[in-house]
């Protein structure tokens, strides 16, 4: 029994030394534990109480900075009123003075003015002392020398008005003068057009003189038989190398000229072969005709015109005028008319129409009959073209009165491509009696002495007898000699009217 208890003893004892050395190093490492959490907070206080004093200096240096930053803002608040109250004393001081000097400038004006008013009654009184001494001296009442007085006044302003009047009218004419052959010169430049001189003969070289007597033929059947079936003169002469056709319609002339150079071409010279090259060149030359009138309506900027009227238009490719091309004249005629138009503002497309067909009348054949300003419009008018189109072609040679602003273009065109120089031709006997006619009907006005016809015709100088006719009767008889040359004569362009006055008064010395 001892025995066992002896065994349980130990056993208990070697139980507990095991349990012992199990729980001893737990036991050791919670120590450890123990004492490094301990120190671990100790250490967290610490830092704990560093970085509360840190912040807590931070704050102090903050809240002292603050409070130096809004000294700063107060002192420099302190120092702007300081300076605003300077200012302020400085405005009220300046203020006050200005009071001072506008109290004594109103009180100077207030003493100016009653001495003024002194002197306004003073001299009143005076002017009536001397408006009833100058009645008493003059026996003349108020009433009637206010009347003579400005008798007298409207005398001498009314020469001065005259002589004003006549200052303003040279000044405008030559202004308007100078403007308007500004836009002549500018409008001549951008629509000039070159002309060929054309006659009513054409001459064909040949390449031989064999080759005349083969145009004649035997016995001279070929040339009667070329003249009967083209309607042409042929002339064979003396000239060397060259024949003339002469024929007053030049469309027949262009095609008989054609249908030579063919026969000369092909060498086969006989009645029958004359007819059928004259036959092609009849459809050549209206070929020509319709790309002339094509090509004229383009060069015009005339587009939207009828086949027929084309056609008519380029039949006046083989006329002429004085030598000039009726369809480049027609065209420049659009040109000038298109460029007015646009200048005053008016309708450009009615005057480069107008001004394009306005010799339409010239291509028409002898069924139409009558001036060709009225059968151009009554062509035009079969044709379906505008009144307004119709009525400037008719009245482009005044045949009809023209009433549009257009109408009154086309003729102003009209005038400056044909009197232009180089444009056309004019004979010696007509330039003579177109100078003669113009001194004539200058001569025929009372008070005048003499006339001259001066550059080529444009100027009509008139020399008036100075007892018979002043200065105001010299620029009537100036616009009375312009109005009747406009109505009595016929002439291409302007004419200037100059009515010369001179007086000489001479004295002796003695």
């Amino acid at each position: 029994m001892g025995q066992i208890f002896v065994a349980m003893g130990i056993g208990i004892v070697t139980v507990l030394l095991a349990l012992w050395g199990w729980v001893r190093p737990l036991y050791l490492q919670a120590m450890k534990a123990q004492q490094d959490a301990a120190a671990t907070e100790k250490r967290i206080q610490q830092e704990s109480e560093l970085h509360k004093n840190a912040l807590l200096l931070e704050a102090k240096e903050s809240a002292i900075k603050i409070r130096e930053q809004a000294e700063a803002e107060a002192r420099e608040k302190l120092a702007a009123l300081a300076k605003t109250e300077d200012r302020l004393c400085a405005k009220d001081e300046s203020l006050e003075l200005r009071r001072t000097h506008l109290e004594e400038r109103e009180n100077n004006l207030a003493r100016d003015i009653r001495n003024l008013s002194e002197k306004e009654n003073s001299i009143e009184g005076r002017i009536k002392d001397i408006d009833l001494e100058m009645q008493r001296i003059s026996e003349l009442n108020k009433d009637q020398a206010r009347e003579l007085y400005l008798s007298q006044i409207e005398s001498e302003f009314s020469e001065i008005g005259l002589r004003r009047a006549k200052e303003v009218e040279a000044q405008a004419v030559l202004e308007a003068e100078k403007k308007a052959k500004k836009i002549v010169l500018d409008v001549m430049q951008r629509s000039v057009v070159d002309y060929v001189t054309e006659a009513t003969l054409a001459v064909v070289e040949l390449p031989s003189e064999d080759m005349k007597g083969r145009i004649i033929g035997r016995e001279g059947r070929n040339i009667r038989a070329f003249e009967q079936v083209t309607g042409v003169d042929l002339i064979i002469d003396e000239t060397p190398e060259a024949v003339v056709i002469s024929c007053f319609d030049p469309v027949r002339r262009e095609t008989a000229r054609l249908a030579l150079m063919n026969l000369m071409v092909d060498g086969r010279i006989h009645p029958g072969r004359i007819e059928e090259l004259y036959e092609k060149a009849q459809v050549e030359v209206n070929r020509m005709i319709l790309e002339a009138g094509e090509r004229a309506s383009e060069r015009a900027n005339v587009p939207g015109l009828s086949p027929k009227v084309i056609e008519t238009m380029g039949r006046l490719r083989f006329r002429t005028s004085y030598a000039q091309n009726v369809l480049d004249h027609s065209v420049e005629v659009a040109r000038l008319a298109e460029s007015l138009a646009a200048e005053m503002g008016l309708n450009t497309e009615v005057a480069k129409r107008a001004g394009l067909l306005h010799d339409i009348g010239k291509a028409l054949g002898p069924e139409w009959e009558g001036p060709h300003a009225i059968t151009g419009m009554e062509y035009l008018r079969t044709t379906g073209e505008r009144e307004s189109v119709l009525h400037a072609v008719g009245a482009h040679h005044h045949e009809i009165e023209p009433v549009t602003a257009e109408a009154v273009l086309v003729i102003i065109a009209d005038s400056i491509s044909a009197a232009r120089p180089g444009a056309r031709r004019e004979n010696l006997e007509n330039y003579l009696k177109r100078l003669t006619s113009l001194e004539t009907l200058a001569n025929s006005f009372d008070g005048v002495e003499r006339s001259y016809a001066v550059q080529a015709g444009r100027e009509i100088r008139l020399i008036v007898k100075p007892q018979e006719v002043d200065d105001l009767g010299a620029a009537r008889l100036a616009n009375e000699v312009a109005k009747k040359i406009e109505k009595d004569l016929e002439y291409p362009g302007q004419i200037k009217v100059t009515v010369i006055r001179e007086t000489r008064i001479q004295q002796i010395a003695k």
